[in-house]
């Protein structure tokens, strides 16, 4: 028997015992004459036991214990028969590869060294989706507030969060900061962040200085809102200063901090989610994550990278809007959205936080599609607001308010300035060409 074709390899899904098992599902390339099972059993024993060449110390007892089995291969197209195979054009198939978790148990640096290692190297392939098992997800805590918690902390039972991210994004100093703030706070934001461009302790910034000005113009913005403004405190750095970072901000006053993941990795926003003395909601940018997940055929998908934030703690998480700045694809928005929502065993829910060029005239839009349980972030839709920052947040509340009582937000904006100039300068999305709006596109 040709040892790549080894049954022991190809156990049916219903064979395994799946609770022992991590199950990653690729998207792969091939020649068109390739021979999916031998590529498909190679990939496994090279991300598990074994290597290109047999070795002797892949005992069968070795195997039976650490190598990965493959439970699925699904050409696309489903092709049957020699006649229907194309000539001279990449095959693609879906691969589904179960990992015992015992070879990389809690550990995430080893878990993404096996699932998409060395084999991130080879071309047309991607990390479609990682399903963990109840007895994989019991070693994590996940985020310690999630949606409820966060609406409790907040006091805003139902209707969508409004944050805003300071603009300009970086080069100023907290009393400039603070004075931005304080404007977008007043006008009626509930959250407002660091931008992810300005980070730890810079230089004309420095950490405790920026939180302690920012959460002055947040009591003084909350004492004539009447509602809390949330502070998140991008503590983003070098790992080895990212714990301080967070005790310093916390101590300072920080309500909540925020990092970016994809610089710190999953683990560190797991090691700051998990210590006991941080107890403020932690806010996950995504920032440079569209250099593993953006490109069709390599790296990740964004869902893999929504489980594994969730998993590791993120209480909020950057999922970028659709036909907007970025046009990311309908579908990808909402199922990033699904992943941080639906059940997952013990782990809480992540709020999605919805950025990247939204308007006041997006907010039918995203709640027509998603419903109230998100986060709209908002940067330039309040700071380059016609009529300053308070009206922009003040155009925010507007428009959801509209939407909530089942309104028109046009016909809403007759009687309100701010909506109406908001409309005026940026439009509605679906009435208007909202692509218009932004160069990078262009």
């Amino acid at each position: 028997m040709k040892e790549l074709y080894n049954p022991s390899l190809f156990p049916l899904s219903e064979g395994i015992d799946n609770k022992d098992y991590v199950v990653a599902t690729y998207l792969v390339g091939g020649g068109a004459q390739a021979d999916l099972v031998t590529k498909s059993a190679a990939l496994a024993i090279e991300q598990s036991s074994g290597s290109w060449f047999a070795v002797p110390g892949e005992t069968e007892a070795v195997r039976a214990r650490s190598a990965a089995k493959i439970i699925g291969i699904y050409s696309v197209p489903n092709y049957e028969l020699i006649a229907q195979m194309p000539k001279d054009q990449t095959r693609y198939f879906i691969l589904r590869c179960a990992y015992p978790w015992v070879n990389f148990y809690d550990n995430i640096p080893l878990m993404l060294s096996t699932v998409i290692g060395n084999i991130s190297s080879m071309p047309n392939l991607k990390l479609v989706d990682l399903e963990f098992p109840e007895s994989f997800l019991k070693q994590f805590k996940g985020p310690k507030f999630g949606i409820s918690g966060l609406r409790k902390l907040m006091n805003i039972p139902e209707r969508p969060i409004v944050n805003n991210m300071i603009k300009p994004c970086t080069g100023i100093t907290p009393e400039e900061g603070a004075e931005l703030f304080y404007h977008a706070a007043v006008g009626g934001t509930d959250w407002i962040k660091d931008d992810e461009l300005i980070a730890g302790s810079p230089a004309f910034s420095p950490l405790v200085e920026r939180v302690k000005a920012y959460m002055a113009a947040a009591k003084r913005a909350d004492a004539e809102k009447g509602e809390m403004t949330l502070f998140t405190v991008n503590v983003t750095d070098e790992v080895v200063r990212l714990r301080d970072n967070a005790y310093r901000a916390i101590e300072a006053g920080a309500n909540a901090i925020m990092v970016n993941v994809f610089g710190v990795g999953y683990s560190g926003l797991r090691m700051l989610a998990e210590d006991p003395n941080i107890s403020v909601p932690i806010c996950v940018h995504t920032c440079y994550g569209g250099a593993q997940t953006v490109s069709p055929y390599q790296g990740m998908s964004t869902e893999v990278a929504q489980k594994l934030i969730r998993i590791c703690g993120g209480d909020m998480s950057l999922n970028v809007a659709p036909s907007a700045k970025f046009n990311a694809l309908k579908e990808k928005f909402v199922r990033t959205w699904h992943i941080g929502y639906s059940k997952m065993y013990h782990i809480k829910q992540t709020f999605t936080h919805i950025g990247g060029g939204v308007t006041p005239g997006m907010v039918p839009y995203l709640m027509d599609n998603l419903g109230s349980d998100i986060v709209i972030g908002v940067g330039a839709g309040i700071h380059g607001h016609p009529l300053g920052p308070k009206a922009g947040a003040i155009a925010f509340r507007q428009a959801i308010d509209a939407v909530m009582k089942g309104i028109d937000i046009a016909e809403a904006a007759k009687n309100q300035p701010e909506l109406a100039a908001a409309i005026k300068t940026w439009g509605i999305y679906g009435v208007d060409d909202y692509n218009k709006l932004y160069d990078i596109e262009a």
